[in-house]
């Protein structure tokens, strides 16, 4: 079963989080990556997310199956858009579940932290005045 997936079109994040009901389950903690429309003083008109696909896809398993050995939480689901994406999409979701609150918020909080150090995923911010970058990423934080 997969627990990290790139997507091309909007996440669910409602199927996602239906996939981590468990019986067991006290908590669930999420967390929402939303496209802004600024960023270090600029204007943001838009960007678009490029992968390295395979290697993104096995090196968020990794982080996934990581997660399940450090954290004692039941399940969980992370899904990372690529391509282009306007103001106001959801870029990520990471959800988490288990039986008490804390290990459920410090999961998704690790897990969001090492998907964005660690999967090969490139942001490409468009600007209101025509231009564009890339952003390294612990400047598209």
């Amino acid at each position: 079963m997969k627990r990290f997936a790139l997507a091309d079109s909007a996440i669910d994040s409602g199927a996602l989080r239906q996939a981590l009901l468990h019986p067991q389950a006290g908590g669930f903690a999420s967390f929402e990556g939303w496209v802004r429309n600024h960023n270090d003083g600029r204007q943001v008109r838009g960007l678009r997310y490029e992968s390295y696909v395979e290697l993104a896809e096995k090196e968020g398993e990794r982080i996934m199956d990581e997660a399940m050995q450090r954290f004692d939480i039941l399940d969980l689901r992370c899904s990372h858009r690529i391509g282009d994406l306007a103001i106001g999409d959801m870029a990520v979701w990471v959800g988490v579940s288990a039986a008490h609150r804390d290990a459920a918020f410090t999961g998704c909080r690790w897990v969001i932290d090492e998907v964005k150090a660690r999967v090969p995923i490139w942001k490409h911010e468009g600007y209101i005045e025509g231009d564009a970058g890339w952003l390294h990423p612990r400047q598209a934080e």
